[in-house]
């Protein structure tokens, strides 16, 4: 078998499909989420805390050269480290949300297959158990 028909049938499996399917299906919704966070939340949580930039919020952690802008990126291309706690809030905030519509997603595949699962098997007749019970009453016997 050559290795393109190898590949071809690797790459043809359901696993494999669905797999890809799914990444890509993340990587967009990943980009909405940021676009919800970076647009719509922080700009209104800025508004009620006085700043509506919150990649701006650091801590300078070195002496800091004169003339170097208040800003993140003067600080880091002044060669300043920087507590950058904005950065991490925005992305906690990234996460929270992923995280919270993933959760609501998976819930409610769970409650479709929930639905979709079979009927349990209608109850066995007395007579089918009295018979059985015969049955295995009259092999003991023997």
């Amino acid at each position: 078998m050559g290795l393109l028909s190898e590949f071809k049938t690797f790459a043809l499996k359901g696993n494999v499909v669905d797999l890809a399917v799914g990444v890509i299906i993340g990587a967009a919704f990943g980009k909405i989420v940021s676009s919800l966070v970076d647009d719509v939340v922080m700009p209104v949580l800025g508004a009620f805390l006085g700043s509506t930039n919150f990649s701006n919020h650091f801590i300078a952690l070195g002496s800091v050269p004169e003339g170097t802008l208040a800003t993140l990126a003067a600080h880091k291309a002044a060669g300043v480290p920087a507590l950058a706690y904005g950065n991490f809030i925005t992305v906690a905030l990234n996460f929270l949300i992923l995280a919270a519509a993933i959760f609501v997603v998976v819930r409610q595949i769970n409650r479709l297959k929930a639905a979709e699962a079979p009927a349990a098997p209608a109850a066995e007749p007395v007579e089918t158990a009295l018979l059985r019970e015969i049955r295995d009453s009259l092999r003991q016997n023997r």
